[in-house]
């Protein structure tokens, strides 16, 4: 990891500079780093935000801990504790101070690139090594196009946007400014569009596009496809993790968040500030209202219309025990008529007991 900013950097610096109070411990205790609280050292900064499985603040040796003043008495007496509201958000602003991101590659064209004589580059944009950018393509100021990336004709990448490497972008896509994708990515490839004629599939042409807003961050091998007709959408802000398959005619909302290995299918429609989490599946022509938290590995057969936190599937068992209870749910819908008759049974004896009214 690279050394922090600026030396010495004390608790007390720090403290100043997010606003923190500081409690017990020594403040011009110099910081180094920064650590989760298993592993932090005497010269490590770390965070405690509330009771999570495995951890045990009591035993950190963190010389600085960023927590809530009810958290406080939980930490070791010699442990420098820096009160504030949020700690985790406190600690992602000291990270970011302490490790700046790495000095930018200087602004240029590497020679083995290939760019259309019709494209059109901003100023200060970086090509890397083996990229190819197609005809009509419009790259904005300060934009990165990584090594091996290739963009088809008329793509329009905003303004400091970065394909980090081998990032694909076909044709007529576009990403707005700020966007943030890791190797791997593909956006615009053909969506899973067939009709079944006679016993044989027929490919039904993808003439859409993949229309993606400004601040979106798109993990590695993550693929977008593009729209059978109507556009691809995703809005501004959001969050897209490792391998997530977005599938055609897909719309997300402004600052949602996908967790990795997610599968969206053709025309689900996503909500603003949702969150789906690994593994989730939805089925397609389904929509999320605003404000809906799928927990992971749920998958969603229908639409969501009310904002909250939503389950799916069945928890983790012996197998042993699992394969009893996966025959038995077999047996359910039969044993539902069973009590259904028998209630049905029972109401009638009940009945029959009953003196008639003279």
């Amino acid at each position: 990891m690279p050394r922090p900013a600026s030396f010495p950097l004390t608790v007390a610096a720090l403290a100043e500079r997010l606003g923190a109070v500081v409690a017990g411990g020594c403040a011009e205790r110099i910081l180094l780093g920064v650590a989760s609280l298993r592993s932090a050292t005497s010269t490590d900064l770390s965070f405690f935000s509330g009771a999570r499985r495995g951890i045990q603040p009591e035993n950190t040796r963190a010389g600085a801990v960023l927590c809530r003043a009810e958290d406080a008495d939980r930490l070791p007496a010699d442990t420098a504790r820096l009160i504030v509201e949020k700690p985790q958000s406190a600690f992602v602003l000291a990270a970011q101070w302490m490790y700046p991101p790495a000095a930018r590659t200087p602004p240029g064209i590497d020679p083995s690139a290939r760019i259309h004589p019709s494209a059109q580059l901003g100023e200060q944009v970086t090509v890397g090594a083996y990229a190819i950018i197609g005809a009509d393509c419009v790259i904005g100021e300060r934009a990165v196009i990584g090594a091996g990336s290739v963009l088809g004709e008329r793509v329009e990448i905003g303004a400091q946007t970065e394909l980090i490497a081998r990032v694909t972008v076909l044709e007529d896509c576009s990403l707005g400014a700020r966007c943030l994708v890791q190797p791997g990515v593909v956006i615009g490839s053909d969506g899973f569009g067939l009709v079944n004629e006679s016993g044989r599939w027929q490919r039904v042409p993808q003439l859409g596009r993949v229309r993606i807003g400004d601040d979106v961050d798109i993990g590695a091998n993550t693929t977008i496809d593009r729209g059978a007709l109507d556009d691809t959408l995703i809005a501004d802000g959001v969050k897209i993790d490792n391998l997530v398959q977005i599938a055609h005619n897909v719309e997300i909302g402004a600052h949602s968040a996908i967790a990795g290995c997610a599968g969206l299918a053709g025309s689900s429609i996503v909500g603003r500030h949702c969150t789906l989490g690994g593994g989730v599946g939805l089925a397609g022509h389904l929509s999320l209202a605003d404000g809906v938290h799928v927990t992971g590995m749920s998958m969603v057969t229908r639409s969501i219309h009310q904002a909250g936190i939503y389950s799916a599937g069945t928890p983790l068992d012996t197998n042993e025990r699992w394969h009893k209870n996966a025959a038995r749910f077999k047996q359910l819908d039969r044993m539902a008529q069973r009590l259904a008759a028998l209630e049905a049974r029972l109401a009638d004896s009940l009945y029959s007991d009953v003196p008639e009214a003279p």
